[in-house]
């Protein structure tokens, strides 16, 4: 539940409160008009109305200028309401879900190549190459948490769902600076530090099955699935399972060390993880309904939609055939 306040001209009051109306608002208030001839409305929205009320507020204050919609949290609301009865006499359970607008705000900050990303991508590659070298899970681990890379990718299903091709070339950018640059540092980590062969944590990095495109095709349908009912905790849990760094610097330790087809093996892990985490978190998007708000957008997402599937279905399908081939070679 959450606090839709509107600020819009004193004309538009009558067809806030209507709306607030019409999708079952739990409370609404209206405030006194104030000298710029604008007034405050607010509405109390459960989760399940709340996209549908901001969808009309957005078509009728379109044409305002100077109207805004802001989204407020609500921590609790006293005294506590009971979930509504259908006919049956069972309590209707309703998901906690999220926006798309708040959703796009969440997500579009980590596509954002800033300075804080920069340094949050070198100091968890030095941190993740340490701890691979000297074979400390804990380490690792807490390199995993920081996960700088990502949030540009769950940003690139994001603007692919909503056809955001801003959104979804900042996404890529971000994700191909953030790559190249923990692997030039771990590259340059493992051209001047003795690398340690026998790390369980490096050499589980170079070895890559199917179990490894499961296990990320399920993880990012949870990051996605985490993020559209409100419950980011299970990020944490997405981070360790998919991280996308600790491949990264394991490619680059081996090939500043030499170790060319162990460089190859972590790359295909790198490869399997960042396709499949794109592929799983768009279906996901799908299923979740996160789609634009006008016909001309939700067109716009149909074309990108399918482009993206194909493209990240076709370099999934040549990521098995290359990981089956390397097996069999292998034995």
């Amino acid at each position: 539940m959450k606090i839709i306040e509107v600020i819009a001209d004193a004309s538009y009051q009558d067809i806030v409160t209507t709306i607030g109306e019409q999708h079952e608002a739990r409370d609404c208030w209206v405030g006194p008009k104030g000298e710029d001839g604008r007034c405050v409305i607010r509405l109390l929205v459960g989760d399940a109305q709340r996209q549908e009320v901001l969808d009309a507020l957005q078509g009728t204050l379109s044409n305002s200028s100077t109207a805004k919609i802001l989204v407020t949290a609500v921590e609790a609301v006293l005294p506590r309401e009971e979930a509504p009865e259908n006919d049956e006499g069972k309590k209707k359970e309703r998901s906690a879900a999220t926006t798309r607008e708040e959703l796009y705000d969440s997500i579009e900050k980590n596509a954002r190549l800033n300075s804080t990303y920069v340094i949050l991508v070198v100091l968890s590659t030095i941190v993740v190459a340490i701890g691979l070298l000297k074979d400390n899970v804990t380490v690792v681990i807490g390199a995993m948490v920081i996960a700088p890379l990502l949030g540009p990718n769950i940003a690139l299903a994001l603007a692919a769902a909503l056809g955001d091709t801003g959104l979804m070339w900042k996404s890529l950018k971000t994700s191909l600076v953030g790559l190249v640059l923990a692997l030039g540092l771990s590259f340059l980590i493992g051209a001047l530090w003795p690398l340690n062969v026998h790390s369980r944590e490096l050499l589980a990095r170079t070895e890559v099955g199917l179990d490894s495109i499961v296990l990320a095709l399920a993880s990012g349908a949870a990051a996605v699935l985490s993020l559209s009912t409100g419950l980011p905790s299970v990020l944490v849990g997405v981070m360790v399972a998919v991280a996308l760094l600790p491949p990264t610097a394991t490619m680059g330790l081996m090939l500043g060390a030499g170790k060319y087809d162990m460089a190859i093996g972590a790359g295909l892990l790198l490869a399997a993880n960042v396709v499949s985490v794109n592929l799983a978190a768009k279906v996901s998007f799908i299923f979740s309904g996160i789609k634009p708000r006008t016909w001309l957008e939700k067109r716009k997402a149909r074309q990108s939609m399918a482009a993206y599937i194909f493209f990240w279905i076709v370099s999934l399908a040549v990521l098995v055939a290359v990981i089956v081939l390397r097996r069999q070679v292998a034995d």
